[in-house]
């Protein structure tokens, strides 16, 4: 029965004396509570579920919740003087460690606040007879919720935000530790190392190094990295999730797992996947290896890859890989290229020069040479007319300005140092 002719003090007051009621009747139930509200946590928070040793800390950070609000609400304790709960502290914690996103965490709150509000009012509505106070009651018991999930949640993100990044910075100092003593060929354990860089050792590897034009590290070009290798390792047919290792300044080093099968790469889809990313980050691609062996050799053959883009500097194609056999040579003749540059000068003469027609003409009679002089294979090989073979070898011949069969291998070098190192072969030209 509703009250007669309340004033607003006397109806604040009843409200508080209701709220205080309930806390002692929620404080009084604390345990049963517990299991209602974290029962939905559990089954509505679904980045907690399978883990049992969270869901028992959720419970443990659920009852010290309440256990603390309804204690603020009894003991009238304003919201900026609220202790957070240690339980929740840890709670947190344990989800920046477990790499689950800080949304969990804040969701598991507003859901918690859900439903005890639901309880709250349904209890008041119960309890209290004067409509007028169970409003007030209502409004009071929200603002004081609100006031405590606002001053809490604040404080445990701050304690998941900070325990995210020490551990990412531990386990990153761990990992590229790791990572340095494979790459030196050193004895390791190998549970340990694939612990330290959760990643499997014992399959085969696809060695990758990605970098921009100008070598940048920042925060946002290390996302893109990461993002083109997820892409690369995709394309590539891996089930499994890539490692990516930073370094200080060539780059970042990836190795993407293959199992144990032997599939072929799809060369193609990988270069047209790195041009269309919009991101101008090149990819220079290791021979896939097995073993903790493989780990270390296919990143060493990325790395000579690497070795021949930046020789090319920006005609460097998009993707680089080492199993190509003119790309193998190519970083061979990278490693000297004032030599390189007197064989191809020495060897093509006017053939050398940086045009697009020498190009055009370079690039069939290295498919020529490959063929093993055949005009009929080489005319298959790159999709012309046995007669435009002919006639673009022919003209090849004459720029060079000597005949073929006296120095084959000088020749392909030479053909392919200009395929591959593009300007820092060919000769400047002169105004």
């Amino acid at each position: 029965m509703a009250r007669q002719s309340l004033t607003n003090d006397e109806t604040s007051r009843l409200a508080e004396a209701r709220v205080d009621a309930l806390a002692r009747h929620m404080r009084a139930h604390l345990a049963e509570l517990t299991e209602e509200v974290h029962a939905v946590l559990a089954e509505r928070v679904t980045e907690l579920q399978g883990d049992r040793r969270l869901l028992e800390l959720l419970y443990g950070s659920t009852e010290s919740n309440l256990e603390t609000i309804t204690d603020a609400m009894r003991y009238d304790i304003p919201a900026e003087e609220i202790v957070t709960p240690s339980a929740a502290e840890e709670y947190a914690r344990r989800l920046a460690r477990r790499g689950t996103s800080s949304t969990a965490l804040i969701r598991a709150y507003r859901l918690g606040q859900e439903y005890v509000l639901d309880r709250a009012f349904s209890w008041i509505a119960a309890e209290e007879p004067d409509p007028t106070v169970a409003y007030a009651a209502a409004q009071l018991f929200t603002r004081i919720t609100f006031q405590y999930i606002d001053s809490v949640s604040e404080h445990v993100v701050h304690v998941y935000e900070a325990e995210r990044e020490r551990y990412l910075a531990n386990r990153d100092t761990v990992r590229a530790a790791m990572i340095r003593s494979l790459l030196a060929g050193e004895q390791v354990k190998v549970p340990v190392a694939e612990s330290a860089l959760g990643y499997a050792l014992g399959q085969r590897h696809l060695g990758v190094v990605i970098w921009g034009a100008d070598l940048r590290t920042s925060t946002q070009e290390l996302q893109h990295c990461e993002t083109l290798l997820a892409e690369v390792a995709a394309a590539a047919g891996s089930r499994g999730q890539p490692l990516l290792g930073r370094n200080d300044g060539s780059g970042s080093w990836g190795w993407v797992p293959l199992g144990h099968g032997a599939e072929p790469l799809d060369f193609a889809r990988i270069e047209k996947i790195v041009a269309a990313s919009g991101t101008g980050l090149r990819v220079a691609i290791g021979t896939p290896s097995p073993g903790t062996a493989g780990f270390r050799q296919t990143h060493l053959d990325a790395l000579r890859a690497r070795s021949v883009a930046l020789a090319a500097g920006d005609r460097a194609r998009p993707v680089t890989p080492f199993t190509d056999p003119g790309v193998r040579a190519a970083a061979l003749l990278a490693a000297d290229l004032e030599a390189t540059r007197r064989l191809v000068a020495d060897t093509l003469g006017a053939l050398g020069a940086d045009t697009k027609a020498a190009a055009r003409l370079r690039g069939t009679l290295l498919a020529f040479v490959a063929e093993k002089g055949s005009y009929v294979a080489t005319a298959e090989r790159i999709h012309l007319h046995k007669n435009t073979v002919k006639y673009r070898v022919d003209r090849a011949v004459e720029e060079r300005g000597k005949p073929l069969g006296e120095d084959w291998l000088d020749l392909e070098l030479a053909l392919i140092a200009c395929a591959w190192l593009g300007t820092a072969v060919l000769p400047t030209p002169t105004v």
